[in-house]
């Protein structure tokens, strides 16, 4: 038989329960402060479910009725330079966060409401109605709610979305070397998302001070947790990745501060990631003014049983019990909150006139102007005052002849000696001098403690990446081996970094920088070899450059760390073994946002194209003969293309080919070519013409995967055909 042995796990998984000696010694002044929170918390609530039965909410009004326990107590453990974040389910830890930082002296039951506090109420129910006065203009709503100022870094309507990203605020603070800590929420759904278990093992590995706080209130919309894990104490994930984890009742405000406090002194201590469980229960429906047995999925006696565990009775119980506060002052209380939620509202909704006066209506000065729909996708580039930029054709520096890749290495060096906030993440760019091509020599020996080596987690180092961005102390740069993987972290590349600017009201920077290679040709097939630039020009709020060439790369990665919106910057395996100018002395110039370069002059058409396929495109013209105009776009987002040049272009050729390497299907040139009939259709003498490559990913067959992709020969077919065809609408 064999021998067997009962392992152990490494770190603890911890029941606490608050004592009647916890609330004896708990200072007064604390319960009090709970108290006050809790029926502000309650009370505002209770309004924005009354708004939304009203029809005055537009979309969700997810409430936190009976869980404002958990939310109250963890904060009021937390420092003031502490921050957290949440999910679809946050007002509560908001309201919480802000109420603590507009009065950090704390509450007392009879004493009076701040204006500081009434602005914070009426900013937050602002917001929900989708509001300009509201913390992100109107454009948050209840699902994202962020309050920089305060600590409260963002809700996030993605569940389990926000959890890497609190990750990366705690890495920053770790980084900057002081002592605050991150605390994200999320609930029971979110426990089986693969971002949050990743964040928790990359957490664990780097010793990241982020509590993970997990309210369970046991349902996910209709769903009981016990349909969805075989492993119902949710705090118990933290076992298998070495986290020390917290059960509590998350009904008992004080439990839940004696816990957070515990984790707190763990994380303080530099000993990394903690997890804390509450288990709460939310009085109503997922959302809206409902409970959830008027749906069937609980019964009224569920119901009932966790109502006489309200979090509120059990703090006034314990400060009834020792004399601190009477019964008047507490009902007092109740009626002083519920009283200042209705003045705050009725400061933003009035009398419908078209309805006689018995209905509602949101005041009409106050939503948002329709001008400010698209304000804020991106910055607007002032942090490019006092730059300068360089051309190639007019650079008077020293140059030399180099390997592409060996300029992609020395100018993240140059940045990275110059900029200390410059941090760099990716698989395996610490290792082989390099990473897998050489693109990071260097900087593992030169920056260590900035040059991380990731699991093979995008959805966690992505996200962890874009917390570091927002919260704006470090400027990540994060390699993704292939193009493909963006698929994997694409809730974080685009539900999280490209709309975050936006979504906050614009008022979020978010300097960050994606590289990748396009490996088309290297037969690492499907999976492997797509060329982003299409997906990524149709997303909000990103950015992209696409260098040709050595001296475009070193400018273009300048301007590229330099600006404060997300920048994609796409690089090319058959480049990077290319030869030819690159300054050796000078590394600090920029290539201005918006600038394509005219790379040769010609009157029969324009070919618009970039990154390797230039040198096809001149290739392909020298072998054709065709006298074309050709344009390497260098800058490929939306806000970034080079209108003036492209319509000079037009006008003088009357005619366009886009010229691409990969599949048809995510095919840059769509986009564009769609944008330049619209705006120079009166200029074309034919339709635009495209060279792309198939309907098909790249296979691994060397002849299969020539045939999906577009080369030389291609180009030259279509500058023939286009060349045969001038003139046609005449």
């Amino acid at each position: 038989m064999p021998r067997k042995q009962t392992l152990k796990p490494s770190t603890p998984l911890v029941e606490l329960t608050a004592t009647p000696s916890d609330w004896d010694s708990a200072d007064a002044s604390l319960l009090e402060t709970m108290l006050v929170q809790l029926h502000l918390i309650r009370a505002f609530e209770e309004r924005v479910l009354e708004l939304a039965a009203d029809g005055l909410v537009h979309g969700p009004a997810h409430s936190s009725i009976g869980q404002e326990g958990g939310a109250v107590g963890s904060v009021l453990a937390l420092d003031e330079g502490d921050v957290i974040n949440g999910s679809h389910r946050g007002h509560h830890q908001f309201l919480a966060k802000a109420l603590q930082h507009v009065q950090r002296e704390g509450f007392t039951v009879e004493g009076p409401i701040s204006t500081a506090v009434g602005e914070v109420i009426t900013s937050t129910m602002a917001e929900i109605l989708g509001l300009s006065t509201g913390y992100c203009k109107g454009r948050g709503g209840s699902m994202h709610l962020q309050w920089m100022e305060a600590g409260a870094m963002g809700t996030n309507a993605i569940v389990g979305g926000g959890v890497p990203q609190a990750a990366g605020f705690a890495w920053a603070s770790k980084k900057a070397g002081t002592e605050n800590i991150s605390v994200t929420y999320f609930g029971d759904g979110a426990v089986n998302i693969g971002s949050v278990l990743e964040t928790m093992n990359l957490a664990a590995a780097w010793k990241t001070p982020v509590c993970f706080f997990i309210e369970n209130n046991r349902y996910a919309v209709s769903t009981h947790v016990s349909e969805v894990t075989a492993e119902p104490r949710l705090a118990a994930r933290g076992l298998g990745f070495g986290i020390p984890s917290w059960r509590v009742d998350g009904m008992d405000p004080l439990a839940v501060h004696l816990a957070m406090e515990a984790a707190a002194e763990h994380m303080r201590a530099g000993n990394g990631p903690t997890i804390i469980e509450v288990d709460v229960y939310r009085f109503f429906h997922q959302n809206g003014p409902f409970p959830g047995s008027a749906f069937g999925y609980r019964t009224k006696e569920e119901e009932q049983e966790w109502r006489t565990r309200d979090p509120l009775d059990m703090v006034a119980g314990e400060l009834l019990r020792r004399g601190i506060v009477n019964a008047d002052a507490i009902e007092s209380l109740r009626d002083r909150a519920r009283a200042l939620m209705t003045d705050v509202s009725l400061g933003l909704i009035e009398p419908d006139p078209d309805k006689g006066g018995d209905k509602m209506r949101i005041r009409p000065e106050l939503w948002p102007s329709p001008d400010f729909r698209d304000v804020g996708v991106r910055g607007d580039l002032s942090e490019f005052a006092g730059a300068r930029y360089a051309e190639q054709a007019t650079f008077t520096g020293a140059t030399k002849q180099r390997k592409f890749v060996d300029s992609v290495a020395d100018v993240m060096n140059r940045r990275m000696s110059e900029d200390p906030s410059i941090v760099v993440m990716g698989e395996d760019i610490h290792r082989f001098n390099g990473g897998t091509n050489g693109a990071t020599r260097d900087l593992a020996a030169n920056f260590p403690d900035r040059t991380l080596g990731t699991p093979i987690s995008e959805n966690a180092f992505t996200g962890l990446a874009c917390g570091l961005a927002l919260d704006g102390r470090y400027r990540p740069v994060v390699e993704f081996m292939y193009p493909d993987f963006m698929w994997v972290a694409a809730d974080q590349v685009f539900n999280q970094i490209g709309k975050a600017r936006h979504m906050f009201g614009g008022q979020s920077a978010v300097p960050l920088v994606l590289r990748t290679k396009i490996a088309m040709g290297s037969g690492y097939g499907s999976q492997h070899l797509m060329d982003p630039a299409g997906i990524f020009a149709t997303a909000p709020g990103w950015r992209i450059v696409a260098p040709s060439n050595n001296f475009d790369y070193v400018g273009l990665m300048n301007a590229a760390l330099r600006c404060n919106d997300p920048v994609l910057v796409i690089e090319h395996v058959d480049l990077y073994q290319q030869r030819d100018e690159a300054p050796t002395d000078d590394l600090d110039y920029c290539i201005e946002v918006g600038k394509a370069s005219l790379r040769r002059e010609g009157a029969a058409l324009t070919v618009l194209t970039y990154l390797n396929m230039v040198q096809h495109t001149l290739d392909a013209v020298e072998q054709t003969g065709v006298d074309a105009e050709v344009v390497d776009l260098r800058w490929l987002d939306q806000a970034s293309i080079d209108w003036d040049l492209i319509g000079e272009s037009i006008r003088k050729t009357n005619n366009v080919l886009i010229v691409e390497q990969g599949a048809r299907g995510t095919s840059y040139g769509a986009w564009l070519s769609d944008e330049i009939q619209r705006r120079y259709f009166d200029h074309l003498d034919q339709p635009i013409q495209r060279v792309t490559g198939g309907e098909a990913s790249p296979s691994i067959s060397k002849v299969l995967e020539r045939a999906a992709i577009a080369g030389t020969d291609e180009i030259a077919d279509a500058l023939r055909t286009v060349n045969a065809n001038q003139g046609v609408r005449d």
